[in-house]
């Protein structure tokens, strides 16, 4: 289409979501807001509407999604971004606008609050284990057992539903030769297998669901969803507190990593998190091996199994023990409830601290908190103070904490000098604070100071290494207007809940971003044609 035409798109479609959002608004709304970032294959919506009076927010009730994927595809044409961060902001009035930005600028709506963006987005926080060298084991895995396998347990699901169930034709061994040159490396003998079988488990839309619960991604969605994975700004660790990444289980089998290039997602929960092989794993690993990776697992990998091979073996397991349900035309296997990540509690600090403990968030204890007892967990690396205080950051020092999310009530930073493996800062207080200490953190790349009081932020200036900084919009003027902002900084946040895209686009221009392409149109409901 013509440039002309796709911006006719862009004002029939931003015209149809603000009727629905108007029409689901709640009695004696006066604003409501959706944001949105659509493109790469998927589309995220939040937003809520302002009720004065009303305890806490409504959430928007429609979450247009084709509608949103058909906005981004229109915006794309005329600007260009494969993804673009959206944001429609309605009044009573019939009054709506629509602003539009690549998705360099993200809302974080629903994820606390503010926008992300990116400045710099080539660079990735180094994480352990994306520099060790690969495991030299053998594959795990065996074509022919495989297949077997495979049609055992498609026969058994057969014979429970009372029908064979329909999938793809098979891929061709040139589509196969295809996808790995395009990937980069070749699929595990036990995966080409089966795609030698069928491409995935979808017909058109629908999926069988095969893989515990999980769709089989065709041939050329697992090469798109391996590109965007790889292409992704920031990639497994939007927020820089969240970059700890843990080891997956005792043995040492997967790096490391919130992600990496040798890891092929092969099946989807649709939910953001994948099935993916392995084909660099860590020490005890073996090649080909599946893990559990995405959304959900930001703080490293899931290890499930030592190949496609076992997994269909314990999917066949499964059936044999009689562990699955039916509902309607689908089959669904009872798995044993899978925890995410690392060994960690939540709550309070027990009476007895495991020595194996790597995380631990502590919620809603009463009185400042005494973190003296975690020193018997030598491997602790997250250490997360919930709705809580502490007054002393003591005990911290001699722990290998990677990631600090904390409240002081009083207290100071004087802990943290020189501390080696800090790598993430979360910091709320209840007095004003010197950061001063921090000058000596070597590590140090990420900071949010959204919830503290500090009597001078220009000290973040001497912080040559930080990559990443999250400041309150009164913050981030105090320090640009002194010019003091980090240099190095790959993204930043700006951490107001209410604030429009608008403002963030205005914070953004005086980070150093380019954002006079921003795209925006307006409209009032009931005119102009409506």
């Amino acid at each position: 289409m013509s440039t002309g035409r796709e911006q006719d798109m862009v004002e029939r479609v931003a015209r149809r979501i603000a009727e629905e959002i108007v029409a689901s608004a709640p009695e004696g709304w006066t604003r409501a807001v959706l944001a949105s970032t659509a493109g790469r294959g998927g589309v995220s919506v939040s937003g809520d509407y302002t009720v004065p009076g009303a305890p806490g927010r409504h959430n928007l009730v429609p979450s247009p999604f084709g509608e949103l994927t058909t906005l981004a595809e229109a915006v794309r044409e005329i600007r260009g971004w494969a993804s673009s961060s959206l944001e429609i902001a309605c009044r009573p009035s019939g009054e709506y606008e629509l602003v539009a930005f690549s998705d360099i600028i993200t809302s974080l709506r629903g994820r606390g609050g503010g926008f992300q963006a990116v400045l710099d987005p080539g660079y990735r926080l180094p994480q352990p284990g994306v520099e060790q060298g690969e495991d030299t084991a053998a594959p795990a895995g065996d074509p022919e057992q495989a297949v077997a396998r495979f049609r055992a347990y498609m026969e058994r699901r057969a014979a429970i539903l009372g029908r064979p169930e329909q999938l793809p034709p098979p891929a061709s061994a040139a589509a196969l030769d295809e996808a790995e040159r395009r990937v980069g490396r070749p699929l595990p003998a036990d995966l080409r297998a089966l795609y030698a079988i069928a491409d995935g488990d979808g017909l058109g839309i629908e999926h069988r669901y095969l893989l515990g619960g999980n769709a089989w991604l065709s041939l050329k969605h697992l090469v798109s969803v391996h590109a965007d994975q790889r292409e992704r700004p920031w990639y497994g660790w939007e927020l820089a507190w969240d970059s700890v990444v843990f080891d997956a289980d005792p043995s040492d089998t997967v790096r490391r990593c919130g992600g990496h290039p040798a890891w092929l997602p092969f099946a989807s929960g649709e939910d953001g998190n994948y099935l993916a092989v392995d084909l660099a794993p860590a020490r005890n690993g073996r090649p080909g091996q599946v893990i559990r990776i995405g959304r959900d697992y930001d703080e490293g990998p899931a290890y499930v199994a030592d190949s496609i091979t076992s997994l269909l073996g314990h999917h066949v397991d499964l059936l044999e023990q009689g562990a699955y349900e039916t509902d309607d035309d689908y089959l669904s296997l009872l798995e044993p409830a899978r925890g995410f990540g690392p060994r960690r509690i939540i709550g309070e600090i027990p009476a007895t601290i495991p020595p194996d403990l790597q995380a631990i968030h502590i919620n809603d204890a009463v009185g400042p908190v005494d973190l003296a007892p975690l020193t018997a967990a030598p491997n602790l690396r997250l250490l997360r103070l919930n709705r809580c205080a502490t007054a002393d950051l003591a005990p911290v020092r001699a722990l290998p904490v990677e990631s600090l999310h904390v409240t002081l009530d009083g207290g100071d930073l004087t802990p943290l000098e020189g501390h080696r493996d800090l790598t993430a800062l979360d910091l709320g207080t209840t007095a004003p604070i010197d950061l001063a200490p921090l000058r000596t953190v070597p590590n140090l790349r990420g900071l949010d100071l959204s919830r503290a009081d500090v009597r001078d932020l220009t000290v973040l200036a001497d912080l040559r290494d930080l990559r990443y900084v999250a400041l309150t919009a009164r913050q981030w003027t105090v320090l640009l207007d002194e010019g003091k902002a980090p240099l190095t900084l790959a993204a930043a946040r700006l951490a107001d809940d209410d604030a429009p895209l608008d403002e963030a686009l205005t914070w953004a221009a005086r980070l150093g971003l380019n954002t006079a392409d921003a795209f925006r149109t307006t409209g009032t409901l009931g005119t102009d044609g409506g």
